[in-house]
């Protein structure tokens, strides 16, 4: 049997994410980071980390948004990823997430807490299994989807990628 990303979605219990894509949380640090915890930026309480499988097929993109926490993501299976990744001062890093190092891919991408990041398919014939790590750990108050309009505005270098990762 072909493992295709239909496959992926079943085996593993994947739901659609509202930033594009599929995911499923696989684990939460019981180990809490208080509030009041200097130099960290989120907001409440946060597990120390946080862990979820991803996966983009050929016509999603991971649409770009950001987290107050450091992000790790880990290939696992089907085609390599593109991870874009815009830090404060406009700066624009293209990451390759996959498994073929003459490409230039890695195994492993970090997305520094505050960047504005997306993410797409490099094969449009295929799809991108991954894990994501966040610490402190993901929630959703620290999460922000990013108006397409205003990142352009803040960013008019990479317009056109921008509105093309929101579609």
């Amino acid at each position: 049997m072909k493992k295709d990303a239909r496959y992926w979605i079943e085996k593993l219990g994947l739901m659609p994410h509202p930033e594009g894509g599929y995911f499923r949380e696989t684990y939460r640090s019981s180990a809490m980071i208080p509030e009041s915890t200097p130099g960290l930026g989120v907001r409440g309480p946060r597990s120390v980390s946080t862990a979820i499988y991803f996966l983009l097929d050929t016509v999603q993109c991971s649409t770009f948004h950001r987290i107050r926490s450091d992000e790790l993501w880990h290939f696992h299976s089907g085609s390599a990823l593109a991870i874009y990744a815009i830090g404060n001062d406009g700066v624009l890093t293209t990451h390759r997430l996959g498994s073929d190092f003459e490409a230039g891919d890695a195994f492993q991408v970090v997305v520094p807490a505050g960047y504005w990041f997306g993410a797409e398919v490099l094969d449009k014939a295929g799809f991108g299994l991954c894990s994501c790590t966040v610490a402190p750990g993901f929630d959703f108050n620290d999460f922000e989807l990013a108006d397409t309009s205003s990142l352009s505005t803040t960013f008019p270098q990479h317009r056109d990628l921008i509105h093309r990762m929101a579609d």
